[in-house]
């Protein structure tokens, strides 16, 4: 399909939608669909849905990487540029700002405000671990395969522990799970193959090679922690809470300034992933937020071309599938290890603050609030408690 729209189209339709798109990357999805196949005709709903598959099978934000794929289909290599830069864009200044402001309060409303973030943060992957549960742990073999990753985490060193924990995920998957072979349709997007064996080589330089150019150079272990956090994350934005968490806590971060913003980010609009502006932010300024982001985003981005040209024929294939039920069910496992140690542990302070997570998880579950009014709520409560 040949691209015909233009860069400056894109990048205000992904701009508007950096703007107003709350709810997280499910929420995000919705919005895409309604504006790119209802409401502008870009692609029709079999490719919107073909493409959402192969970006919820990678690693990296699934919803960054279905804008990236549409703005390229509209308008080219710059139109994918463009889409990034629009929906990021927003949630990533708002954040830098955030962690700058965060600097400046004065106590005790800079402790409460952290206190009832870092308390926000808690509802919202308890929520998180409850919905992915439900569908990617729907059966024992799943439901086990979770577990086991929680107890490879709570065994094995922080460095290796994630990645060891997402590979026995996925094996075992490959092995108890049976995937059938699923029709395929075409593709919208064609990506000259030599373009994708470049990409998906770089990905792989990049992953082994950053940590090694890292200990012989120190100003890259900022690039290095991030590239590696963002080519782990499976099964959605919440999850590179504890990959980031064994990277930057806390040697780069404190712990309470990290959930802090954790809990800041859900009050934005746009990807979970600019979480990395406000933590490059608090190491480097602005251009510590520019190097986290870009580091964040570009191993998924690279997956992406590199698997495009190949993914009908892969997703024939029921081990393939098999594997990726596996690794997702792994994913759970991993969040879940994530609310004990490090959310629970440090922000649960005493039953007050119990109360105070405990009334913004029923928001968000039972009154189905936005998580903005949540984090409002946790903001004010933080501070009420510290008085």
């Amino acid at each position: 399909m040949k691209p015909n729209g233009t860069v400056t189209e894109v990048f205000l339709t992904f701009l508007r939608l950096g703007l107003t798109s709350f709810g997280g990357p499910i929420a995000h999805i919705g919005y895409f669909r309604d504006a790119f196949v209802l409401r502008h005709r870009w692609l029709k709903d079999e490719n919107f849905a073909d493409l959402l598959a192969l970006c919820q099978f990678l690693p990296g934000p699934a919803s960054s990487q279905m804008g990236l794929a549409l703005g390229w289909l509209r308008a080219g290599p710059l139109g994918a540029v463009a889409a990034f830069v629009g929906f990021t864009l927003p949630s990533a200044v708002a954040l830098v700002l955030f962690a700058f402001a965060a600097t400046h309060l004065s106590a005790p409303y800079s402790a409460g405000a952290l206190a009832g973030l870092k308390l926000v943060a808690v509802a919202i992957v308890a929520q998180a671990v409850l919905g992915m549960s439900r569908s990617l742990c729907p059966d024992r073999d799943r439901a086990t395969i979770a577990v086991l990753a929680a107890g490879i985490l709570a065994t094995l060193p922080a460095p290796y522990a994630m990645p060891i924990a997402i590979l026995t995920g996925a094996i075992a998957g490959w092995a108890l799970l049976r995937g059938d072979a699923q029709k395929t349709s075409p593709l919208p997007l064609n990506i000259p193959r030599p373009v994708a064996l470049i990409c998906l080589g770089l990905f792989g330089i990049l992953l082994i090679g950053l940590p090694i150019l890292a200990g012989i150079s120190p100003s890259l272990s900022l690039f290095d922690s991030f590239y590696r956090a963002g080519a782990l994350v499976f099964g959605g934005g919440h999850v590179v809470l504890p990959l980031l968490e064994s990277e930057l806590v806390p040697n780069l971060i404190p712990h309470d300034s990290f959930l802090a913003g954790y809990g800041a980010a859900q009050a934005v609009p746009g990807p979970l992933f600019t979480f990395a502006a406000y933590l490059g932010a608090g190491v480097g300024g602005w251009s510590g937020a520019a190097v986290a982001l870009v580091a964040i985003f570009l191993p998924g981005f690279l997956l992406l071309i590199g698997v495009l040209p190949f993914w009908a024929a892969l997703r024939c294939h029921g081990w393939a599938q098999s594997a990726m039920q596996g690794a997702n069910a792994a994913v759970v496992g991993i969040l879940g290890a994530a609310l004990y140690d490090p959310l629970f542990t440090t922000a649960i302070r005493h039953m007050q603050d119990f109360a105070l997570a405990l009334f913004c998880f029923t928001l968000l579950i039972a009154w189905r609030s936005p998580p903005w009014i949540v984090v409002l709520t946790g903001l004010v409560g933080g501070v009420l408690l510290t008085l």
